[in-house]
């Protein structure tokens, strides 16, 4: 008889509904990406502690992330300004495009301080299983700037998207797509070398790792 007052009471427990704030933010959450239900319930009552002015900085900020940056017309990187800073750096190699899936990838390049060159954001790879093609990257806009880039020839296109198989499958068309539409120019197309593991992300990949994979990229 007690278990089963317990188990009744622990059960009006779980049926008791929260205030509309509160479950309108944990749904909020839970669609981020690695975000589960738990963690999406300590977030948003960690936030309830936080001071007001501190909140309105955080909503404030969520409302200017699309509001305050646009996508760079040439490279596709997110920034303040089109062209991006990077694009419109006439002392960088313009010689050179480093292909990313994603813009985080050029902030880790940046950080390490060891490429010169330009980028292009693909944001994304191929990936038929979430209805990714190459019709919903930006791989059309990188074969035309493998062509020139205000009037200096490219010389190598490096692939560093990850080293996933849809990263693989990725860097595979690309340079499938330069060599078939680009046959008078010669474009070296090269891929990062060893030193980043099969299925790793290059966000978490360390300095001394980047660099060597940088180093010892191989042609495709």
């Amino acid at each position: 008889m007690l278990l089963l007052l317990l188990r009744c009471d622990f059960g009006d427990k779980r049926d008791m509904k929260i205030a509309r704030p509160l479950s309108d933010l944990i749904e909020s959450f839970e669609k981020l990406p690695g975000i589960g239900p738990k963690t999406a319930q300590r977030l948003t009552f960690y936030l309830l502690r936080v001071p007001q002015v501190d909140l309105e900085f955080f909503a404030q900020s969520l409302i200017n992330l699309k509001k305050m940056t646009k996508v760079c017309n040439i490279c596709k990187n997110v920034s303040e300004t089109d062209p991006c800073p990077i694009c419109a750096d006439t002392k960088r190699d313009m010689s050179k495009i480093l292909v990313v899936e994603d813009p985080f990838d050029i902030l880790v390049f940046e950080k390490l301080g060891k490429y010169d060159g330009l980028y292009h954001v693909l944001h994304g790879a191929i990936n038929p299983l979430d209805n990714i093609g190459p019709d919903e990257l930006y791989i059309d806009d990188l074969v035309k700037r493998a062509r020139a880039i205000n009037g200096h020839r490219v010389k190598e296109i490096i692939i560093a998207t990850n080293p996933t198989m849809e990263g693989d499958a990725t860097a595979m068309y690309i340079a499938s797509r330069i060599r078939n539409e680009n046959l008078n120019l010669e474009v070296k197309i090269t891929r990062l070398g060893m030193g980043i593991p099969t299925g790793a992300d290059l966000g978490y990949a360390d300095d001394m790792t980047l660099t060597q994979a940088l180093a010892g990229r191989r042609e495709l």
